[in-house]
């Protein structure tokens, strides 16, 4: 009668729903009808219970709140634990939102001990709420720190459909991050997963392999999971009822495809064969597209690609892209579009194209033809796969001609000039790269399609494949010279600085090659200077990798083709790293010698100091000074450095006419000391060389015979010298003393040759060097041992009276000592007592 009262009162309120409620609460607390008890009653009969009794009756549990219900999952009350668990995963079933509430009401932490729980029903329900709440995206963050996953993998070995199927619903959500893969792999996880592929339940089924497909995106995973036998489960699959399997089954057998294992299982287990009858079933079209992706990365091995080829797989994958239209019968209406088909066969011609010995059976199917029809029309999403079956099948020799026949060039020039997807630039640069490496005509059609101006704008790419490409093409358009100067005119030489900043080692290879080639342009060079290229371009120098320093090298001998280039190399330690270089034996190499050559053309006097050795282009000219030998790494110092050293007595400094060079010394000199304290630098005014000079070329250079100006040239600098000295006579010869006196006179250790009346070999040699270049007559200087130097020239044998030749010129030593003006074969016995002691 009370609750009849209370109902008729609710039903005349304005919102009786809310009071149906409380009824239906009040009814659940309330005893059973009939036990019309009072509350007095009711105390009386309590007290007398307790007093027989410690327990109370077992009551109905009802709560309206997720914060009550995790409560209650600390209760040690069995039957309340049940409802707490049931009453959680219900209320994670309506959506993410309640299971987000549950995670922050702390749900995670006592459901993932209950799963350990002895009571079997408390078990369940707790893992069908771990496996519920792990496919949000906060609980999953939270269960990943949480050494939940052995427990679950060890439940599953129960046979209970349910806690199988939400265990490996738990194990599939979790199985997504890299850290719970490697505690699923290590907890023994992998063989069970693979023994519930075969599970009647098709929720474990699919959960399984959900977790199977995640797994394998490890390859070191994915090469046991092979080991284990899980392909004859998955073709297994593959039979299903239902779809989605069946499409998750061919996904994993894709993912599988990509470890190098897998090939050589595939065509053992009759996977190879199983995929192209689904593609010869037309009853099964919706899985057309799916077995091509699994053909797709199997088509790169050429075992495999011949079973495919002999299956029909590549006639199939022809027609589809020969015949567009026919995608539509081939699944595009069921599950993918008809470019999407026409994607995935393009995408197994690429990569097929990935392997050089599969390359003759696609030009056998004239694939060129196609992919320059499809590049030239299809869709982004199509080019992507094109453009990478064109770089890979442009390394191919025959294709090179042929894709430029067709106008495939052209083709990939107005993809690079027009497209915005990365892929398609990267593989398109790729491409142009292949088709020109080795082949000038392609690369003089690179240059006739505009892309050039492309390629120097792609310099500015941040993907590093492109930028080593781009440069590779460059480079290679550069060394043409009849265009090079077309590519100098975009300003590139600017845009090489960055590259040549590049950590990548391809990007700095193909930078500096193609500074090598561009640097032969004086313009170039300038830009290059102007640009400040040249800094990191001596940077380069200390590379650690051998091909990046010998094309730094490379590249820093034709930039010092000219002397302001060449100075500011100078400047920025270029010699002083070369001269560490060729101290090294692992680095040092022909280019680095050839380097530190090219540089020291400028610096004739410090050539001559660390080579010992000037070539006939080698020209001595006024400022030039012998220091003696120059040992590597060893500080140069420069004439101006010389000067303002106080006498001392180390070996004099021998210089060519260091008027003009002394004068300003003195006038920064006098400025600086007081008048007192002049070192008397007029002495060092070289007044009879200038004269010498003038008398040469007055009676030496006139005389028509080359042989006869050699004669008169070393008779005039022994007659200057000291004359003709006895080979007997040189121990007597006091041209030590004669230079002491003189560097006391001058109280400077800079002695100017035209000033040494008493001249021994070093001296006379210099001298002649000097005086020869001035008329232009070819000859060498070269530095021995123990003060000795010699000229050496190169003379025809035969009968100068009658000017015949009979042999090709032959180098003689010029004497300067003992007869001057005689010629002595080299390597002849009286050249080398000449040349030694």
């Amino acid at each position: 009668m009370v609750l009849f009262s209370v109902l008729l009162r609710c039903i005349r309120l304005p919102n009786p729903k809310n009071c149906f409620k409380r009824i239906i609460n009040h009814a659940n607390m309330c005893l059973v009808p009939g036990d019309r008890m009072s509350r007095r009653d009711k105390k009386t009969a309590s007290s007398v219970e307790s007093l027989h009794k410690d327990t109370i009756e077992p009551r109905p549990v009802a709560f309206k709140t997720p914060a009550t219900a995790v409560l209650l999952l600390d209760s040690p009350e069995e039957h309340v634990l049940i409802k707490a668990c049931e009453a959680i995963y219900g209320f994670a079933e309506e959506g993410d939102l309640n299971k987000i509430s549950l995670t922050e009401h702390g749900a995670l932490g006592p459901l993932s001990q209950l799963i350990n729980h002895t009571n079997k029903m408390i078990r369940r329900n707790a893992i069908i709420g771990l496996g519920l709440m792990a496919t949000n995206g906060l609980a999953k963050s939270i269960l990943q720190n949480m050494d939940v996953i052995p427990a679950v993998i060890d439940r599953l070995s129960i046979e209970d459909a349910v806690i199988q199927e939400f265990g490996t619903m738990y194990l599939s959500s979790l199985s997504t991050v890299s850290c719970c893969r490697v505690q699923i792999f290590d907890n023994q996880g992998v063989p069970i997963l693979i023994n519930l592929l075969s599970s009647s339940d098709p929720d474990v089924q699919k959960n399984s392999l959900d977790t199977i497909y995640n797994l394998v995106q490890d390859r070191h995973i994915c090469s046991i999971v092979i080991e284990l036998q899980v392909l004859p489960q998955l073709l297994m699959l593959l039979t299903s009822t239902f779809n989605a399997i069946q499409h998750l089954s061919l996904k994993t057998l894709q993912a599988i495809a990509v470890c190098e294992k897998s090939q050589s299982a595939y065509r053992q287990e009759g996977v190879l064969h199983e995929l192209l009858g689904i593609l010869h079933n037309k009853d099964v079209i919706e899985f057309h597209g799916d077995a091509l992706l699994v053909l797709a990365n199997c088509m790169s091995d050429i075992e495999s690609f011949r079973m495919i080829q002999k299956g029909g797989g590549l006639s199939i994958v022809m027609e589809l892209l020969l015949n567009p239209k026919l995608a539509e019968s081939q699944g595009a209406s069921v599950k993918t579009g008809n470019m999407e088909i026409l994607a995935i066969a393009l995408k197994c011609i690429a990569s097929a194209a990935q392997n050089s010995y599969i390359h003759p059976f696609l030009h056998e199917q004239n694939i060129e033809k196609v992919l320059v029809d499809l590049l030239s029309s299809a869709p982004d999403t199509v080019k992507a796969h094109g453009c990478k079956a064109f770089a890979g099948l442009s390394s191919f020799l025959p294709s090179k001609d042929l894709f430029r026949d067709l106008g495939g060039i052209h083709v990939a020039v107005r993809l690079l000039r027009n497209s915005k997807c990365p892929v398609i630039t990267e593989y398109s640069t790729m491409g142009l790269a292949n088709l020109t490496s080795g082949n000038q005509l392609n690369t003089m059609e690179v240059f006739n399609a505009g892309g050039h101006e492309v390629l120097v704008q792609s310099l500015q790419e941040s993907c590093p494949s492109v930028m080593a490409n781009s440069l590779a093409i460059l480079s290679r358009m550069a060394g043409l010279e009849a265009i090079r100067s077309e590519i100098v005119s975009l300003e590139i030489m600017p845009a090489l600085v960055e590259p040549l900043k590049s950590e990548d080692t391809q990007i700095l290879i193909n930078a500096l090659l193609c500074v090598c080639e561009l640097a032969f342009e004086e313009g170039a060079r300038a830009e290059l200077r102007e640009a400040e290229g040249l800094e990191p371009l001596v940077g380069l120098l200390r590379s650690t990798h051998l091909e990046v320093l010998r094309c730094t090298c490379m590249a820093i001998s034709v930039c010092a083709k000219d002397e302001p280039t060449a100075l500011e190399m100078f400047k920025f330690g270029a010699l002083e790293i070369l001269q560490e270089i060729a101290q090294s034996i692992k680095r040092r190499s022909k280019f680095t010698e050839f380097a530190l050559i090219s540089l020291l053309k400028y610096n004739v006097s410090l050539k001559y100091g660390l080579l010992g050795y000037l070539t006939t282009n080698d020209v001595i000219t006024s400022g030039f000074y012998d220091t003696g030998k120059v040992n590597f790494c060893q500080k140069f110092l420069t004439l101006e450095e010389l000067c303002l050293e106080p006498m001392n007595q180390r070996r004099p400094v021998i210089v060519v006419n260091a008027i003009e060079v002394c004068d300003e010394v003195q006038q920064k000199d006098e400025a600086q000391t007081e008048p007192g304290h002049d070192r008397n630098r007029k002495v060092m005014d070289d007044i009879s060389l200038p004269l010498l000079v003038k008398e040469v070329k007055e009676s030496i250079e006139p005389l028509n015979e080359q042989q006869e100006q050699y004669v008169a040239l070393a008779r005039l600098v022994a007659e200057i010298t000291g004359g003709s000295i006895a080979k007997d006579q040189l121990d007597t010869f006091p041209w030590l003393q004669h230079l002491d006196e003189l560097r006391c006179k001058m109280r400077c250790n800079l002695i100017p040759i035209g000033m040494i009346s008493k001249g021994f070999h070093c001296h006379r040699a210099i001298l002649f060097k000097y005086l020869a270049d001035v008329i232009g007559l070819r000859c060498t200087l070269v530095r021995g041992d123990y003060n000795r130097s010699w000229n050496e020239v190169l003379l025809h044998k035969g009968d100068t009276c009658t000017k015949e030749n009979f042999s090709q010129p032959c180098c003689y030593i010029v004497d300067l000592m003992h007869q001057p003006g005689t010629f002595l074969e080299a390597d002849s016995t009286a050249a080398l007592e000449y040349e030694s002691l």
